[in-house]
């Protein structure tokens, strides 16, 4: 028979459990199964609320950080051959601070672009000549500074076509392969990716995104990685998404979860929030999962406020993207945490 004290000791050890997993942190979690980062993204705007920022520089949760828009093109190329690096480089700054790795985020992308880009009546070589300007003196700039470069940033429409873009319109589709090489020869050591959504699951766009894979590597373009948006809704998490990743990671490149959040149509509920736990758990056992799958990113960590008088200014874009739905972070508005936050432990645990 046990002592009494000995007993009292046994009835408390699911209590001390819960509470070292409680108290692990969503990047230590990662990086004891095996991963390199848990990271958010995050924007200059953001960076004036202190208590916001202290916890994004808390790198037992956050060890890598990704600057939502100011390494755009829009942002760092205003004028042609006329570079501004001063926002991007105040992310760069803070996430050197704290030890935490960068992503970059990114090089071409048919969106955010300055008009001289989009109006200008190019041939093929004068729009490569520009494309690969940009990217050389980009990724130059931050040359040994980052881990990764999302190099192309959403090519394809959902049935598996090039979006038609300025890009596809004078150089052709061969301006994905050119923008590659262009930026293995700006930085070397970096990881280059190509960044997507709605690849999460199969389909013609997944399987476009898998035979580029094999093209590029046929042609001996430099491609180490895929990026996964993972733009979810809860409840509708894709139940193959651990087959995904592994039939990208069989191609021979490594995967990532570039932007993951996870809404709901509101008001948020009990049962919507613990369902958000369940596919946040779900998404992250899946990249747990696949050895290749070298970390998560969160599309900025904290919800939106639900008025701006609230101390925590609204940093998840989900409800200005998708009117009447939210709440689709880790955290809520006042930096809580939520049962979603408990789901990515379990992920990887």
């Amino acid at each position: 028979m046990l002592p009494k004290y000995l007993l009292g000791l046994l009835t408390l050890l699911p209590l001390a459990t819960a509470l070292v997993t409680a108290a692990t942190g969503l990047s230590t979690a990662a990086k004891a199964a095996g991963k390199k980062y848990f990271g958010s993204a995050t924007d200059n705007s953001e960076l004036t609320n202190t208590a916001y920022v202290a916890e994004l520089s808390n790198t037992a949760d956050f060890s890598q950080l990704t600057a939502e828009n100011s390494m755009k093109w829009d942002a760092t190329e205003p004028n042609q051959g006329q570079f501004t690096f001063t926002q991007g480089d105040q992310i760069l700054q803070l996430a050197q601070k704290n030890g935490q790795l960068m992503r970059g985020h990114n090089c071409v992308w048919h969106e955010q672009l300055p008009s001289w880009v989009t109006n200008t009546k190019w041939t093929n070589a004068t729009l490569t000549a520009a494309m690969t300007n940009h990217i050389s003196n980009l990724m130059g700039h931050y040359k040994g500074k980052m881990y990764s470069w999302d190099v192309v940033n959403e090519p394809f429409n959902e049935d598996g076509s090039l979006f038609s873009s300025v890009f596809t319109q004078f150089i052709g589709p061969s301006y994905i392969p050119i923008a590659l090489k262009a930026a293995r020869a700006a930085d070397p050591s970096t990881k280059l990716y190509i960044n997507e959504f709605n690849i999460e699951f199969s389909g013609a766009k997944a399987t476009a995104m898998m035979n580029l894979v094999k093209s590029l590597k046929a042609q001996n373009v430099p491609i180490d990685g895929i990026g996964l948006q993972c733009h979810f809704i809860v409840g509708q998490v894709p139940s193959n998404f651990q087959s995904i990743l592994q039939q990208f990671t069989a191609l021979g490149v490594e995967v990532a979860i570039t932007e993951l959040d996870i809404r709901m149509t509101l008001p948020a509920t009990t049962q919507l929030l613990q369902q958000q736990q369940t596919d946040y758990q779900n998404v992250i056992s899946a990249c747990k999962n696949v050895a290749n799958c070298v970390g998560v990113t969160v599309w900025d960590y904290t919800d939106e406020a639900s008025d701006l008088s609230h101390r925590c200014a609204q940093f998840s874009w989900i409800p200005g993207a998708f009117p009447g739905m939210g709440e689709a972070c880790p955290f809520d508005a006042s930096l809580n945490k939520k049962p979603a936050y408990q789901g990515i432990l379990n992920g990887w645990a």
